[in-house]
């Protein structure tokens, strides 16, 4: 069994941010598996699949929503074999029709070697402390 390397997690949340902030969302949604599972703050509710995600990502963007930039810091990467753990510190700014919104929040990223590629499994945001 092949183990999976800090740099191919890392290579993956590099894509999966450049996707997010470009709203890229093929590319964005191309980053998870479709039994990944989403944990986000602000909704009521666990997502328990890629398709219940993008359900909800169509409806943001019918909204007129778009990310102007994101960037990734603090970033750690634990390994265990084929599964690797990222934690890291996201930064975001998304547009509403012209109003900008600046969210900064703590982020796990579960990602697994499936094959050859790199997918993120499962994903929890959480709101950053105020200081």
């Amino acid at each position: 069994m092949a183990a999976l390397t800090t740099e191919q997690v890392l290579a993956a949340t590099d894509r999966l941010v450049a996707a997010f902030a470009a709203t890229d969302t093929a590319a964005y949604f191309d980053c998870f598996a479709p039994s990944a599972t989403f944990v986000f703050h602000p909704e009521p509710d666990r997502l328990d699949d890629r398709t219940s995600y993008e359900r909800l990502w169509a409806g943001w963007l019918a909204d007129g929503w778009r990310v102007e930039s994101c960037t990734s810091t603090d970033r750690l990467v634990q390994v265990h074999g084929d599964t690797g753990v990222l934690t890291h510190r996201v930064r975001t700014v998304t547009v509403v029709d012209g109003e900008r919104t600046e969210t900064d929040e703590r982020e796990s990223i579960v990602f697994v070697l499936d094959g050859d590629r790199v997918v993120a499994v499962h994903e929890h945001l959480s709101p950053c402390p105020v200081a």
